[in-house]
């Protein structure tokens, strides 16, 4: 075989010698010193102690700032001076004031309600940043049983929890029936799954029926959750069957309410009011029927301005209010599963510069982290905003770059098209808004582990509150096999 294709070495082609090309001008640039890294929780709390300068408004201002220094700032601190102190590999860097904050607009605009925040564990589910959410009252949003397991290992109210899916297992749902969770039937086939999970329980289950709307949230079909082509849900014809089988259980289930979701990446308040004034006519329906309907969820999928454009766009309380009447002429709690809205903003996830380089009809940055550490880009074709963390060189050219990572793969880009500075190699390079979706997405495809995470605490130190993954690890899955 070897023999057979020999001459594929052989004939490797070459360029004349008399072929010139100009040079790269991108390679005309300095090379930023490499420095030794430290990782101890300890050099970083030593090192940035400027205490955090934000005012404590409640809204969702970014913590991340742009200094008239030319540097990028994350509550005071220098996110430069982060890079400089921590261990060298794409991270992520989040604002715990910013968490708080954001949680708080909630608060406010719930005031007068009973309500329930239902934090979406699955737009990020870093531990420390749950515990932080439960301590500021939160309640949790669940679609998995390990999602289940990690709330209830952080601590969380089980009776703020709602677990949601399409899918949900049998032995998940006993689990939840054990806890006291309340549980949305999504199907035929689920609620005979919960059914036999109260059995095994010994427990009676709060379920809430999730009905489809048919509601266009008018935002990307990969996010959309309330039409009528959604996989969520029960069709609203089948409403009838679905409280009679209720009624045929009244041992297993207790229904407590209606639920409905349509979508994330909203920007338009008044589709949640459609959506609400629907699930207000089915609640009346239910209640005639001599159910005892506590509570309505309507939900989550607050947008954020990803695109920094200073577009002014619906806050937590713009949300509330239109659905505050409702709510209070029919006696309700409200439950929301706020999950983008909360944490988004919060993070950046930040790289340095491998290299710049031409086709000569493109250029591109590339950079050390990929579509493995953050895919939306690759997936949804989303926008998240990028710039550079310290000044440009004096005689830096601005050019118009896609953004692309290290990953074997044409869909690996953070960002395209993108007018930057051409940056020098080892220049710190971030992408905004990296705190939903980003890290619980991540994997480790071409074996890129996945990243550590820190955060900048009340007093303006930074911790690290997850450790990155190492070769190591992954090789720990295959001990003793």
């Amino acid at each position: 075989m070897a023999a057979t294709h020999s001459h594929l070495i052989s004939r490797t082609p070459s360029l004349p010698k008399s072929q010139k090309y100009p040079p790269n001008p991108f390679f005309l640039k300095p090379i930023l010193p490499i420095k030794n890294p430290t990782s101890t929780t300890l050099s970083l709390r030593a090192v940035l102690s400027t205490p955090a300068s934000q005012p404590k408004t409640h809204n969702f201002q970014q913590c991340f700032t742009k200094s008239e220094d030319g540097f990028l700032y994350c509550e005071g601190i220098k996110v430069q001076d982060v890079m400089d102190v921590v261990e060298r590999r794409p991270f992520y860097l989040y604002s715990k004031p910013q968490i708080t904050r954001n949680v708080e607009a909630y608060k406010d605009a719930l005031e007068g309600l009973n309500s329930i925040i239902g934090y979406a564990i699955k737009a990020n589910n870093n531990l420390k940043i749950l515990e932080h959410l439960r301590n500021l009252g939160c309640g949790a949003v669940l679609v998995s049983g390990n999602e289940l397991k990690l709330a209830l290992h952080a601590g969380f109210d089980p009776t703020k929890c709602i677990f949601n899916g399409n899918g949900k297992l049998l032995e998940d749902l006993v689990l939840a029936a054990q806890e006291g969770v309340f549980v949305n039937i999504d199907s035929e086939f689920d609620l005979e799954n919960i059914v036999t999970a109260a059995r095994l329980a010994g427990k009676k289950v709060n379920v809430l029926l999730r009905i489809n709307p048919d509601v266009d949230p008018q935002v990307h079909p990969y996010v959309a959750t309330g039409n009528k082509n959604s996989k969520f849900g029960i069709r609203n014809e089948k409403l009838q069957w679905f409280l009679d089988a209720v009624k045929a259980h009244p041992n297993e289930l207790k229904l407590v309410g209606a639920h409905c979701h349509l979508g994330s990446t909203i920007t338009k308040v008044d589709i949640f009011r459609d959506a609400a004034v629907l699930m207000v006519d089915y609640i009346d329906l239910i209640r005639a029927q001599g159910f005892e309907i506590d509570y309505l969820n309507i939900g989550g999928g607050l947008g954020i301005d990803y695109h920094h454009t200073g577009a002014i766009l619906p806050t937590p309380r713009d949300l509330i209010d239109t659905v505050r009447e409702l709510v209070l002429s029919l006696n309700l709690n409200l439950i929301i599963e706020p999950g983008r809205s909360l944490i988004a903003n919060t993070c950046c996830f930040v790289n340095r510069v491998t290299g710049v380089k031409t086709n000569g009809t493109k250029n591109f940055i590339v950079i050390d982290g990929s579509m493995a550490e953050l895919i939306r880009p690759s997936l949804y074709g989303a926008y998240q905003h990028i710039e550079l963390v310290s000044p440009p060189l004096t005689d830096a050219k601005i050019s118009t770059f896609d953004v692309v990572g290290p990953v074997c793969e044409s869909a690996d880009f953070l960002g395209k098209d993108r007018e930057l500075p051409t940056p020098p190699r080892g220049a710190g390079l971030v992408v905004h808004d990296a705190g939903a979706y980003c890290m619980s997405m991540a994997s480790t495809y071409n074996l890129k582990m996945r990243p550590p995470e820190y955060w900048v605490e009340d007093d303006g130190s930074v911790s690290k509150i997850r450790h990155g993954e190492t070769f190591e690890d992954h090789l720990r899955f295959f001990k003793d096999l």
